[in-house]
């Protein structure tokens, strides 16, 4: 016999010639091995002899393992168990009782390895490096982003002002870079020139200093410029159909993010641009406009980010080389499958997707107290569990990160659960671990959204005083956890013993 351990649980396996076992003495049965342990995920097959006095009886096989019968010859019989693929993350066993007549029964065990969530192993390429760079980041979310009746305005919707100990404090917390939400609206003028309010500037320009003084990467962008049916003016669903005006949108982005570049261009590389936030006609990709033919929005993004970059570009000085964020259609990683990145002379542009799956546990109903594979039936929501989270972050991994191009996570979260509900704010904080724990794993940046306040209807998203940089109400438990998970550099802290760690109901 021999001590294996496979993730993580030790099991005995029977030797490779399988011996036989010692004749069975009267009223006895033996076993050839005490455990049948399959050591991948894989289907196969492994032997068992037993000796006993009379055709022995199998009882409790669990439905993932299938049974072949011997020749009972001797008082002796070798069966062959076969199991099936483990597409679980989780390894499984199960105790299975041999009876004979005459015979004290006797059991043994039988296991299986699970898939596991085996960490990619992250390449040597500049991807990787600005991963590392940017690393766990904070949004100063309904701040500078807020605005009311189409005019931008800091506290329009009830945060106050951001201060230097704001972003001090951030990063005390853990955060090593920031991302800053701005709006720009009714600050931009009309055409041809599309000036832009010099105090405005002037604010954003401040904030991003506190930042920068607290030693904190940053990230500046247009952000609910976007149209959704309130007639602002990236209005991508009628510029699909209608080139004039898609002509005139474009001319007012060049302008734009001429003067924001101009206004940022002696920043080094701590400052960082990302053209626009989550560019979509409403429907956040389920618009019957948008389903019909995906490529006719996706076409005008691809315009427009192409013109964003060319502008900031133009404008020389730092900007020549500055990092530049590149969003997928309403920041939904599904859609990179529609993305077509700018061709950019300096080779330094960042993919941007926004993470909030499953969304009726993170931004919806508050019923949904659990979330992940302990999570019980009609208390999580469905389709997001962690093979969710690795299939979306593996396919980013896949598709631009293995390939030497970086990508961050603009926007993460759940809404906030009450820590007086000991089960919700178990699964709450195991997901934000997970999912940071995730996100480094596959070498993507990743920024909490923040919005400083109680929220609007069921979202909650409260963690940072953004006056003061004072932890919101149980807050620190929930930044721990994310830090946790981004920071941790122990090797024996894995993605899989996070998962293993997941709550266990009573």
């Amino acid at each position: 016999m021999s001590l294996l351990t496979a993730l993580g649980v030790i099991v005995l396996t029977c030797s490779c010639d399988h011996p036989e076992p010692a004749p069975a003495q009267s009223g006895a049965i033996t076993l050839s091995a005490e455990e049948l342990a399959f050591k991948a995920p894989d289907a196969g097959s492994l032997p068992l002899t037993v000796n006993a006095p009379s055709y022995p009886r199998l009882a409790d096989v669990p439905d993932w393992v299938t049974v072949t019968d011997g020749k009972y010859q001797d008082n002796a019989i070798t069966f062959i168990f076969s199991v099936k693929e483990n597409t679980s993350y989780s390894g499984r066993s199960a105790t299975v009782k041999v009876m004979s007549k005459g015979a004290r029964d006797v059991s043994f065990r039988i296991s299986q390895a699970g898939a596991g969530f085996i960490d990619p192993g992250l390449p040597d390429n500049a991807a990787v490096r600005r991963m590392q760079e940017l690393g766990l980041g904070w949004n100063l979310g309904n701040q500078l982003d807020a605005y009311s009746g189409r005019m931008p305005g800091e506290t329009a919707w009830g945060n106050p002002k951001a201060t230097q100990q704001t972003f001090d404090k951030v990063k005390a917390a853990g955060f090593t870079a920031v991302r800053i939400p701005v709006t720009w609206l009714g600050k931009i003028g009309p055409a041809p020139a599309y000036n832009i309010d010099s105090a405005w500037m002037t604010r954003v320009r401040e904030v991003a200093e506190y930042a920068h003084k607290a030693g904190l990467q940053a990230i500046i962008n247009t952000h609910h410029d976007e149209n959704h049916g309130d007639d602002h003016w990236l209005n991508i669903k009628d510029a699909a159909g209608d080139a004039a005006l898609n002509a005139q949108i474009k001319e007012e982005i060049a302008a734009v993010w001429t003067q924001i570049a101009n206004a940022f261009k002696d920043c080094g590389d701590w400052l960082m641009f990302e053209g626009f936030n989550e560019l979509n006609d409403g429907g956040w990709g389920w618009s019957d406009d948008f389903k019909k033919d995906p490529s006719r929005q996706c076409g005008v993004l691809d315009q427009w980010q192409q013109t964003f970059v060319d502008a900031v570009r133009a404008t020389g000085g730092q900007n020549a080389t500055r990092w530049l964020g590149i969003g997928t259609y309403a920041a939904n990683p599904e859609f990179a499958k529609y993305l077509t990145l700018p061709t950019d002379p300096a080779g330094k542009l960042m993919v941007s997707v926004h993470f909030y799956d499953p969304f009726d546990y993170t931004l919806g109903d508050p019923q949904y107290s659990d979330w992940g594979h302990t999570g019980a039936r009609g208390k999580k929501a469905t389709g997001g569990d962690e093979d969710h989270v690795k299939a979306v972050f593996g396919n980013l991994y896949d598709r631009y990160v293995s390939q030497d191009i970086p990508v961050y996570v603009g926007e993460f979260g759940c809404s906030m659960r009450s820590k007086t509900d000991a089960r919700a704010w178990g699964f709450y904080l195991y997901y934000l671990e997970f999912v940071c724990k995730a996100a480094r794993s596959y070498g993507l940046p990743a920024f909490l959204w923040d919005n400083g306040a109680a929220g609007y209807g069921k979202e909650r998203h409260s963690y940072i005083n953004h006056g003061t940089g004072d932890y919101v109400g149980n807050s620190k438990d929930a930044i721990d956890a994310m830090v946790k998970g981004w920071c941790t550099n122990d090797p024996a802290y894995t993605l899989q013993t996070v998962y293993e760690s997941a709550p266990v109901l009573q």
